[in-house]
């Protein structure tokens, strides 16, 4: 866009006063003196008319003389600024208010025709060669016993209208100088709420195709170029968040793969050099598988969010019994409960509860669950894993009575490797990667989990899963 958008712009408002300049000069000539001449015809044939019915048929009927006309006729051309003639049918002038009255000389207008006007009561030109200049000339016929006994004439200069042309020309000027005036309120209104904003758009588009994706503008407007601009505000936030997100999560897998591998080459080393001594070697090698168990943990839960988060990932939807996978979940952790005086308590609804769901991944999510709640629960506490039914739902809820989670990073804990500072001690083996793997499956179902935690109290994890169709029959 650049500058183009508005010299274009203002190109076009150019043209258009041109053109407009242009059409004005060419058309309202025409139509005024169209109209000017009507109305001068129309006037004129008016007192033609008059002057017919009175000295044409006065003079004819013999009852007014000759002179007697012609007096009162030049005062009435003086008034009306034009020539009057009377003619006879044969084109016999009997009287010119522009000549001397010659009663003795007769003058005779050459291929005089009356019905040359093509039924109008006017006609414009020379007046059969006795003008040197253009007249508007009107007939009226002066009749007596219904007979056509000469023709009032009267003939007004064509240049007399043309000034009235000239004062309507000029008015036309005036007004259309003051609307091209006043249409540049447009201009301002484009330039203001139209070329600004898409001028700090197209800026704001050119810092993120440079890679700015922070740089930040507003617009002030409620149209569409409002919308426009916050939502491009908008992606580009999004775009700035996930190339955040990119490289936390690139600097996350950096350091927690780092770290591993560092201890792994260090134990090596040293077993090799002759550092740590042979009778030592099986307790180091122990730490190395420990290592190599985390890296291969990690590698598996980035697999695992991989999948879950390629588009149109198919799950393995069944009826299966929650309870029965929840209670083979627990005695999974039996021992590890037995070592820190955990114990589980399970208040399931019925003997058996069916869900429609991916029987695997909803066992992986109880699992990371509990393990998790087990890591951050004190010594002889308790853990709850509750089901209830509402609103044709199942809410799984899993409550440990652990360390808890500060206020202001509860929303973080589904995020890809978060540790908060109160389980980084407790949590030496934790890729943080098991609740977001939670969060994906719960999400790929199509189904909510929420998280509720005091700091020194406990955690609470709850999730909603679908009743299957067959249980809902069961119980009605």
């Amino acid at each position: 866009m650049k500058k183009t958008l508005y010299l274009k712009f203002m190109l076009a408002y150019f043209i258009f006063g041109a053109f407009s300049l242009i059409a004005v000069s060419l058309i309202v000539p025409n139509i005024s003196r169209q109209f000017l001449v009507r109305d001068k015809a129309k006037l004129l044939y008016s007192e033609a008319i008059i002057i017919s019915d009175t000295y044409g048929a006065n003079l004819y009927a013999n009852e007014i003389d000759l002179e007697t006309v012609k007096k009162q006729l030049d005062s009435l051309a003086v008034y009306l600024e034009s020539g009057i003639h009377i003619i006879n049918p044969s084109g016999r002038l009997i009287l010119d208010t522009d000549r001397p009255l010659n009663v003795e000389e007769a003058y005779i207008i050459e291929n005089f025709d009356p019905t040359m006007t093509s039924g109008s009561y006017y006609m414009v030109d020379n007046f059969y060669g006795q003008y040197s200049y253009d007249v508007i000339s009107v007939f009226a016929p002066i009749t007596s016993s219904y007979t056509v006994k000469g023709y009032v004439v009267i003939h007004c200069p064509l240049s007399s209208v043309q000034k009235s042309v000239d004062s309507v020309l000029y008015i036309s000027f005036v007004v259309l100088i003051i609307i091209l005036l006043l249409s540049l309120i447009i201009l301002i209104f484009f330039t203001e709420f139209v070329y600004v904003p898409l001028k700090r758009i197209t800026y704001a588009t050119e810092q993120y195709a440079a890679g700015n994706m922070h740089y930040e503008f507003q617009v002030d407007s409620d149209d569409e170029i409002g919308y426009l601009a916050a939502c491009l505000n908008f992606m580009a936030s999004r775009i700035a968040g996930a190339e955040d997100d990119q490289k936390k999560f690139v600097a996350n897998v950096s350091h927690d793969f780092r770290s591993p591998l560092t201890s792994i080459r260090g134990y090596l080393a040293a077993m090799k050099d002759g550092t740590i001594p042979p009778e030592l070697h099986d307790k180091y090698l122990g730490v190395v598988l420990n290592e190599t168990e985390r890296l291969t943990k990690l590698t598996n839960g980035l697999l695992t969010l991989n999948n879950l988060n390629t588009k149109g990932m198919l799950l393995d939807l069944t009826d299966f019994d929650i309870n029965a996978v929840i209670r083979n979940t627990a005695a999974t952790f039996e021992g590890t409960c037995r070592q820190k005086g955990i114990n589980i308590n399970l208040v399931l609804t019925g003997e058996s509860m069916n869900v429609h769901a991916d029987m695997e991944k909803i066992q992986q999510v109880l699992y990371n669950l509990t393990d998790n709640a087990i890591k951050f629960s004190h010594k002889d506490s308790e853990i709850k894993i509750e089901t209830s039914v509402k609103k044709s739902k199942l809410w799984v809820s899993v409550k440990d009575s652990g360390i808890g989670i500060p206020k202001d990073e509860v929303k973080l804990v589904f995020d890809r490797f978060y540790k908060s500072d109160l389980s980084r001690g407790k949590d030496k083996k934790g890729t943080g990667l098991g609740l977001s793997i939670v969060k994906e499956i719960i999400h790929c179902h199509n189904e909510n989990i929420n998280v509720v935690s005091t700091e020194g109290v406990g955690t609470e994890f709850i999730f909603s899963l679908p009743i299957s169709a067959k249980q809902n029959d069961e119980d009605e």
